[in-house]
């Protein structure tokens, strides 16, 4: 069993400090060795989902685009793991909390970023809570710039992510999380992102969706009919995010305690009943077992239960799993209503699954199940009888959803004004895929007889083949060879 901490901090609160000079004094002292720990191990789990979220993506879409997914959900951490350290960190959490919607740069390029307890819990120093924080900044523009699919260029989808986490990740982080922030001080209950990783991915992805425009072929009854590529990718990326969600949730206690025991039980759950109701739903239409469908419906219950996890009991977790894969499931057929090519379905998973879990936590948040971590204290949700909660919690998603879809469609528009920043492929990327495009590699190279459909229809078979051969995109599924 780890020790506790041996001291109580005295030192320096409510504005940057460095929590003591490490030369003439232990900063361990003030913290749980099991805690750390956990939280360090928690850290590693949650980068882990990035790339499973790019073995996800890159299932689901096309051969042709499916490196330029991976790739992207990698260069996420890489782009975002120096925002973070830039400024990311100082906006999303800095000390001093003069304002609601964002903070300030007092901890710029991590200055003073060491040993002072942190903003969000005083069992971890800022140093470990910048550590675990930054993987959820880099995971959240990862989930959105799947948008990006078929037809986005790489460079200005790195851009977007750099601006996007400045502009719209940190200052919803600050609001939710921050003591200072708006929604932290009104109530809302979000324990490890509802609003500030999954509704704004989600919304994010639909506005990135909007402005890039309807892939070639693409059908607004059909959309663009091609079953994913490589679900063996679809079911590894399911994996990494679901043993990384353990980190996610679990690791939102911020410490190795009951509370954080909790967030995991009810987290597995909510995946278990999730992947079972979703799969059940599309039985009921072809009288078959979808892996793909189990898959997504894991998803949908763990991005339900993310902003409840330390907040409601085990019970409730089968009904987050249930309401999560039904709606979800429902709401992928919302991008044809709304004429909006979203190819991989962020917005229907995340945003919407987002929005289920952060209402079903104002009916579901339980104060003794906060309480576990000896103390948090909540005022609960409907089993409370605190019925203004389910207020809090839909002011909360709507605020994160609006400013997100706004804004992001606000830095896209300035972005394709910029040479060089254009957001879409030429029609002749498109045609040859992001992956030769864009990348120059290929996810399958080795065993290509032939880049297009079209060359295999017009009886031509070398790989160099003809630049004005078209393939019948929208026609039917792409043939993998």
């Amino acid at each position: 069993m780890s020790s506790g901490p041996v001291e109580e901090y005295t030192g320096a609160t409510g504005f940057a400090d460095s929590g003591g000079d490490s030369l003439t004094e232990n900063l361990n002292v003030y913290y749980a060795s099991g805690d750390f720990a956990w939280i360090m191990t928690s850290s590693a789990l949650v980068l882990l989902m990035v790339p499973g979220v790019g073995f996800f993506y890159s299932g689901l879409a096309r051969r042709k685009s499916a490196l330029s997914l991976i790739w992207l959900s990698l260069m996420s951490i890489a782009v975002v793991g120096f925002q973070w350290f830039f400024w990311g960190y100082s906006l999303a959490f800095s000390h001093s909390g003069s304002n609601p919607y964002i903070g300030d740069l007092s901890n710029f390029g991590l200055m003073k970023t060491l040993g002072q307890p942190s903003v969000g819990s005083s069992a971890v120093p800022d140093i470990l809570f910048c550590l675990y924080q930054g993987m959820f900044a880099a995971i959240t523009p990862a989930l959105a710039i799947g948008a990006a699919a078929d037809r986005g260029r790489m460079l200005p989808a790195l851009v977007f992510i750099f601006i996007w986490a400045t502009i719209v990740y940190d200052p919803i982080a600050y609001w939710t999380w921050n003591p200072a922030g708006w929604s932290f001080v009104m109530g809302g209950l979000d324990f490890a992102g509802g609003t500030p990783v999954h509704i704004s991915s989600g919304a994010a992805a639909l506005a990135y969706s909007l402005m890039l425009g309807k892939r070639t072929g693409y059908n607004k009854v059909h959309g663009l009919p091609y079953r994913p590529h490589n679900v063996t990718h679809v079911v590894l990326g399911t994996v990494f995010l679901w043993v990384g969600w353990f980190g996610f949730n679990g690791g939102s206690a911020l410490a190795a305690n009951t509370r954080a025991v909790m967030a995991c039980m009810v987290t597995h759950i909510s995946a278990c009943v999730g992947g079972f109701t979703w799969c059940l739903l599309d039985y009921r239409l072809e009288k078959k077992w979808s892996t793909v469908g189990f898959c997504s419906g894991v998803i949908a219950g763990l991005v339900a239960i993310t902003p409840a996890a330390g907040y409601v009991p085990p019970w409730s977790a089968f009904v987050f799993g249930v309401v999560g894969a039904i709606v979800c499931n429902f709401a992928t057929k919302l991008k044809f209503l709304l004429g909006i090519d979203e190819a991989l379905d962020i917005f229907a998973e995340h945003a919407v699954g987002g929005i289920v879990g952060n209402l079903l936590t104002g009916l579901f948040a339980a104060d003794y199940i906060a309480h576990l971590d000896g103390a948090t204290e909540i005022a609960g949700g409907w089993v409370n009888h605190n019925y203004v909660q389910l207020g809090y919690q839909l002011a909360d998603s709507t605020a994160g959803f609006s400013y997100s879809f706004v804004m992001t469609c606000v830095i896209l528009f300035l972005m394709n004004l910029v040479p060089g920043l254009s957001l879409r492929v030429s029609a002749e990327e498109e045609e040859m895929g992001l992956d030769d495009g864009q990348l120059g590699e290929f996810a399958y190279d080795y065993v290509e007889i032939t880049r297009h459909v079209s060359d295999l229809v017009n009886g031509v078979t070398a790989p160099g083949s003809s630049a004005d051969a078209h393939s019948f995109k929208g026609e039917a599924p792409e043939k993998t060879v």
